[in-house]
């Protein structure tokens, strides 16, 4: 494994740490994480950590309340 120097601003690495640690890994593998994501675009799609962390929660949404609400 190669190691890698980045720059980033102080409040963020502290945010990053925080983030990290309520979820039980690391920067480093977050950032890893990141990097192959971005680094293979066709593997980012309905599997993104946002989207697993919404999925099924408009299972009881009323489409009717969405129109009324839509131009």
């Amino acid at each position: 494994m190669s190691k890698l120097t980045l720059s980033v601003d102080d409040r963020v690495i502290s945010r990053a740490k925080r983030y990290a640690k309520q979820r039980g890994i690391s920067v480093s593998k977050m950032v890893e994480a990141y990097l192959a994501a971005v680094a293979n675009p066709a593997n980012v799609g309905d599997d993104t950590p946002v989207l697993r962390s919404i999925r099924g929660s408009l299972k009881k949404a009323n489409i009717e309340d969405y129109r009324r609400l839509m131009p």
